[in-house]
Parts: C-alpha cells; structure tokens; sequence
C-alpha cells in the first residue's frame, strides 16, 4: 500500500491564495488593509531567513509588513516599549516577535505583553487558556496548518482516534486541543510514554512533533492511518545534510494511507497561516466576518 503525499506546499499557496481574496474584499469593500509586524531582536541566521521569507509572503498576498530589526543587546524595557506601540497602532493586526530571543531578554514576559487580539503566534496565555476552555482564540500557526490539512484530506475528524507525539506548548498541546475540538479521542504520547510503539499502533491520526530524528518507525504505524510530520531535523546522512522528520518516512508511507513529506509537508503551512490569523485578527478588530475555510 502506498501512501497519499499530502502536498504541504501546494496547500500553503492555495491558503495564501484564499487569503489574498480575502484582503483584496477588505480593501475593495472596507478600505482595510491588514498589517503584520514582525520584531527581530537579534542577528540569529535562521531567525532571519524566517522573517525575511514572512515579509515577503505578507507582501504578496497584498498586506502591510511592518519589520523591527533591533540589535541583540536591545533591553527588555525598550523591546516592551516598542510592542506597546504596535498594540496601540490602529494598522497593525498581528503581532509577532521572532523566537528565539537573546538570553538576557525573558521570553515568557515579552509574549505576554502582546495584545491577546493582535498575537497571531497564539501564544499569549491567554489565548492559550482560550483555546484550552473552546472558545474563540487566536491559534498556534503550525497546529492550525495540520488541522487545515487533515480537515482537507478527510473531511469531519469526529471519532477518530489521534495520537499527538509531542507535548510542547508551540505544537503538542494546541494540536491535541484542536484535535478534541473537532470531537477527535485524542492521546498526548511523548517520549517517556509507556508502550509507546502500541500507543501509537491503535491512531487513526499521528501527529508527530517531538523533534527527534525519524524516531518513528513504519511498524509503529496503523494500516491507512494518517500520519501529520511535524518534525524538521537535520542529520548528516551519505556525508550530506539532508532534512527529515520525526518519522522514517518510507518505512510509514509503506503502511499509511496518508502523509507529509519533509520537507515539503507541513513546513510551508505556517507562515500561510500566520497570514490567514492576520487576516483574521483584522477582521475581529473591525466586527466583520471572520474568513471562511481559515479558522480553526
């Protein structure tokens, strides 16, 4: 049995496509253009590969980017000062600082500061304490891009049985709230799991995201489940750098009936839904519709 590739990158442009849609309506009809802001603190090479490509994709689907370059030894009172100024700024929709920040520089307080409304990382706790109560919350990029797509592929989710490998705040736990939103029976596993490999031997739906090279083997696998590769790692393999997941690829695609490639899988699904949670936040700060097909 060969999998399906579900084609994250094919995906992300048909999202960045919906959204481009989407602001062009708010331009024509409103006279609204949704802006991003994007804060570097820092020269971290691939922080900043990341936030070029995010200005860019901002740029072409018609939205506003605003970057903030600030350098490494920029103070935790200027840093603050400054997103206080994009929580004030009327044309700034989302708001996002680039992690990792420099050591001297307290990660969880400089999150927090963000607007809960303008935080289109979904990080905010209390976006975070949102999504884990039900309610109408800004969501994680990367969990709300493998939700878009397993919704793509199988329809309704209700009843089937999830299991997300992976317990962090950015992947693992939002993944298994969005999961249990869409009436899935979900499992958190991680890598002390008991049994791991039965654990996840009984998933409809894997989601991997524990950041540990191919850690997941094809017998682990059920037959015809769906397998979501959150993991990106790159490994030295034939005297070359190459990149794979979480999961050993070829030994699960002999087994699943579907999954994501890395790279190219659910990668590209996160800047497109930075996009579509900009668009989203804009449309809330104005009380119109949020967009269809881009919301958790």
């Amino acid at each position: 049995m060969a999998a399906n590739i579900i084609d994250g990158k094919a995906f992300a442009a048909k999202v960045r496509g919906q959204v481009a849609e989407h602001v062009a309506r708010l331009k024509e009809v409103h006279g609204i253009t949704p802006g991003l802001a994007v804060v570097l603190v820092g020269e971290d090479p691939a922080s900043q590969v990341y936030v070029r490509s995010k200005g860019k994709q901002t740029v072409e689907v018609g939205m506003n980017s605003y970057e903030h370059k600030l350098d490494a030894e920029t103070s935790e009172a200027d840093l603050l000062a400054l997103i206080d100024q994009l929580n004030n700024d009327p044309a700034v929709h989302g708001i996002l600082v680039q992690l990792p920040l420099p050591k001297h520089l307290d990660e969880d307080l400089v999150i927090n500061s963000i607007a809960p409304a303008k935080d289109v990382d979904g990080f905010h706790i209390s976006n975070v304490g949102l999504l884990g109560t039900g309610q109408k919350s800004m969501v994680p990029c990367t969990p709300l891009g493998c939700l878009m797509m397993l919704r793509d592929y199988h329809g309704s989710l209700s009843g089937m049985d999830a299991v997300v490998i992976g317990r962090s705040n950015i992947v693992g736990k939002p993944m298994a709230q969005l999961l249990l939103g869409d009436s899935c029976t979900v499992t958190i596993a991680h890598s002390r799991t008991k049994d791991l490999p039965d654990v996840v031997r009984r998933a409809d739906i894997v989601v991997a995201a524990v950041g540990r090279p191919e850690m997941v083997p094809g017998d682990w696998i059920k037959e015809g489940a769906t397998v979501i590769d959150v993991g990106i790692n790159r490994i030295e393999r034939d005297g070359k750098n190459v990149l794979v997941g979480d999961v050993d690829f070829a030994s699960a695609a002999a087994r699943a009936g579907a999954i994501t490639p890395v790279p190219g899988g659910v990668g590209p699904m996160t800047i497109a839904c930075l996009l579509a949670n900009t668009v989203t936040a804009c449309c809330r700060a104005n009380g119109l519709a949020e967009p269809e097909g881009l919301t958790a």
